[in-house]
């Protein structure tokens, strides 16, 4: 069977050097927000051409502390909209939630699957503040016109960058991500990030992550327990060398997916430039997906599904249960993840390959 994505495998390369890490941490005695989690932040701030790097405890936090911080320095209030993908993650959507804030609905575009630019506007009322947008699958969104209706209408915007580690960013105010273990640059746990070049916000975010708190026992605000621990931050710094290199071998399997998988049956995933998307997700379409996934499993090829469900049809949000998105409720009943990762063979894409075009 061919694994949809074997993080043993992924990781084995790094065992002695997380093994050495496991040591160095436990002697040093410091576990929690230690000089690991500091180099950490510096080097992923760097990776990510910006000034300061927050570690929190998973991307979902680094959603919501984003905008708590945006709110406790007054540049949004608790009820302002803000504009969000429809066919996104639901993390996306409780990060807006937990901040007090309101989500507002927008549909993809079909063929990239990222928040669709030319219906952003019609969205916007006098609440509308920001938007967070969303890398879905590890493909750059259409950044110059969301950087320009966000100009137009003086909107913050935030990316959610969980499945895009390693994209060639354009200028936003803030990025959050998520470290999870099957993401393109994974934990061995959980583990989020927050990257700005703003100044005021990561001082604030500082003390939120930490119960409030610059100084031990003295807090200034309410906040939260959501600390990068200090071991996965140090496990993190021995893969992240290696990540722009692993999401070029990912592009290697894209090509080879993109260029060979012939089958009408098949709706291939949209590429305008393959050096804005680092194929955290290699997702397809078809008609009859549940059709196809039994046929690849029976055939040795192991897929999952992101995401069966739109966030506007969960049980948790029903109170937007009755709401039409056509264009995400299609892409939900239809995509279908193949096997994506950089420890794949040429003969495991050779035969995921072979099998879809044999369907």
């Amino acid at each position: 069977m061919i694994s949809f994505l074997d993080l043993n495998i992924i990781n084995k390369p790094y065992e002695e050097a997380f093994q050495n890490k496991l040591k160095q941490v436990m002697n040093s005695g410091w576990y929690i927000l230690g000089e690991e989690v500091k180099a950490f932040e510096e080097n992923f701030a760097n990776c990510c051409n910006s000034k300061y790097c927050i570690g929190v405890g998973n991307g979902l936090d680094a959603i919501t502390l984003s905008f708590l911080a945006y709110i406790e320095n007054g540049n949004l209030q608790k009820g302002d909209e803000i504009i969000v993908p429809a066919n996104t993650y639901i993390a996306s959507i409780l990060g807006i939630l937990h901040a007090g804030l309101v989500p507002v609905l927008v549909e993809p575009d079909i063929e990239s699957y990222n928040i669709n630019p030319k219906l952003i506007e019609e969205k916007i009322s006098t609440k509308t503040k920001g938007i967070l947008v969303v890398h879905l699958y590890g493909q750059l969104a259409n950044m110059d016109e969301i950087i320009e209706i966000g100009f137009k209408y003086d909107l913050l915007i935030v990316e959610d960058c969980a499945q895009a580690h390693g994209l060639n960013f354009k200028g936003s105010h803030t990025r959050t991500f998520s470290f999870y273990p099957g993401k393109n640059l994974g934990a061995i746990g959980d583990g989020g990030a927050i990257v700005t070049n703003d100044e005021k916000l990561s001082n604030t975010i500082l003390k939120l992550r930490n119960y409030g708190s610059e100084k031990k026992y003295y807090n200034e605000l309410i906040g939260f327990n959501s600390r990068l621990d200090e071991l996965q931050a140090a496990f993190l710094s021995c893969k992240l060398p290696n990540l722009f290199f692993e999401n070029e071998k990912r592009r290697v399997v894209a090509k080879r997916y993109l260029s060979e998988i012939k089958n009408e049956k098949i709706k291939l995933p949209s590429c305008l430039d393959i050096n804005n998307h680092v194929f955290h997700l290699f997702v397809i379409r078809t008609d009859n997906r549940e059709e196809l996934q039994a046929y690849l499993f029976n055939n040795g090829v192991h897929t999952l599904i992101h995401y069966p469900v739109p966030p506007h049809k969960q049980k948790a949000l029903k109170e937007w249960n009755d709401l039409s998105f056509p264009i995400t409720e299609k892409i939900h009943k239809e995509v279908l993840s193949l096997p994506m990762s950089p420890v794949m063979t040429d003969d495991e894409v050779s035969k995921v390959i072979e099998v879809l075009n044999n369907y």
